[in-house]
């Protein structure tokens, strides 16, 4: 019954979306979820929420969604699990997300950060005052959404020189003197593969989300990235 339902959705046009759910509580994974999953499906999306990391590991059952949505802080990722999900991307399935759930997840799996295009390595200062400045993109992505300031940890990430960078912020210095004047990716996107992929750094937890720029760059770029 749950095939021949989704079956018919995707004849009808309607872009489904899997979200994983857990690891480090700190980051509100369950609450953050529902908040973007909402948002997502006020703009047509059916989505469905997994909880356990097993859920990566039926490739068939991955290339069934047109976005993946990882929002799991840390934790272990199996074989299984990562050769499933970066297969279902390459083929055409997005894969999109936010703050650690997306960029400090499975720390030891270099092939899933390849795919993401970074890795969180620092937070100086931990929740700090910081300006977000939005890029012009060709295809208008984020037209509309103004530059903003936040208060949250402003990610120090290990990027990849190949992303199309969308957002960034500037570091002051007064956390940690050698970087002054860093500029650093606050969103991307990128391709693996035929899939699409979309990253924003803020999103630390539901406070994060009442930024209405926030939501809307994090929501943009999930729509940007389903199939």
């Amino acid at each position: 019954m749950g095939d021949a339902i989704a079956a018919s959705r995707k004849a009808v046009g309607v872009k489904r979306a899997l979200f994983l759910t857990g690891g480090w509580e700190g980051h509100e994974p369950a609450e953050t979820t529902a908040i973007v999953a909402t948002a997502l499906e006020a703009r047509g999306f059916h989505t469905e929420v997994a909880t356990r990391i097993a859920a990566l590991e039926d490739g068939d059952h991955l290339r069934g969604f047109d976005l993946i949505v990882p929002n799991w802080t840390m934790g272990t990722l199996t074989d299984a699990a990562e050769r499933a999900l970066l297969d279902a991307v390459a083929a055409g399935t997005g894969i999109a997300g936010w703050h650690g759930g997306l960029a400090d997840a499975f720390r030891d799996r270099t092939a899933f950060q390849f795919m993401v295009g970074g890795q969180f390595v620092a937070h100086p200062g931990d929740a700090v005052r910081y300006d977000v400045r939005l890029l012009p993109t060709p295809d208008g992505l984020l037209d509309g959404i103004d530059d903003f300031q936040l208060t949250s940890e402003q990610y120090y990430l290990h990027v990849d020189p190949s992303n199309e960078v969308l957002a960034t912020t500037t570091f002051s210095g007064e956390h940690v003197a050698w970087i002054a004047g860093t500029v650093m990716p606050v969103a991307w996107r990128r391709r693996w593969g035929a899939g699409k992929v979309f990253y924003s750094s803020p999103g630390h937890g539901v406070r994060d989300f009442a930024v209405r720029e926030v939501l809307e760059l994090t929501v943009r770029g999930l729509h940007w990235a389903a199939r």
